[in-house]
């Protein structure tokens, strides 16, 4: 059975936002890809440029990056971000959308990052739109 996720609006490039169901957040790694690109499989060790948008589970949003206007690159699945993104993130096309619920000990634990909003324990929900690879 899969654990009931918050629901995204908008499409590829857009924006989303989260509406989270009144359940609690799953204890393992959620991926659901939203909608799935055409491009190339995303490799451990590529450059990764992504738009996103990360909220708390039931919380606030604590970053995106479509507010800003400019997506962000990063290698992916060598450890440089946070384990659920690596872990999520392999293997997903190039131009898809996918959703990540991920939980702390694939976040940021249990310290959190209290600057940025994000409490010690907090289940991370994030909407991360692929835009493309390098290597």
């Amino acid at each position: 059975m899969t654990a009931a996720l918050p629901e995204a609006t908008g499409s590829f490039g857009q924006k989303p936002t989260l509406s989270f169901p009144q359940t609690p957040a799953p204890a393992e790694l959620e991926v659901v890809v939203l909608s799935r690109g055409d491009g190339p499989l995303v490799e451990a060790g590529d450059d990764l440029e992504v738009h996103y948008l990360g909220q708390a589970w039931g919380g606030s949003v604590f970053d995106n990056s479509y507010d800003r206007g400019s997506s962000i690159s990063f290698p992916i699945g060598v450890g440089a971000v946070i384990g659920g993104w690596d872990e999520g993130l392999v293997g997903q096309q190039v131009g898809s959308r996918v959703l990540l619920s991920i939980p702390s000990h694939l976040g940021y634990g249990d310290r959190g990052v209290p600057q940025a909003g994000i409490r010690g324990g907090d289940t991370l929900v994030f909407v991360v739109d692929i835009v493309g690879t390098s290597n």
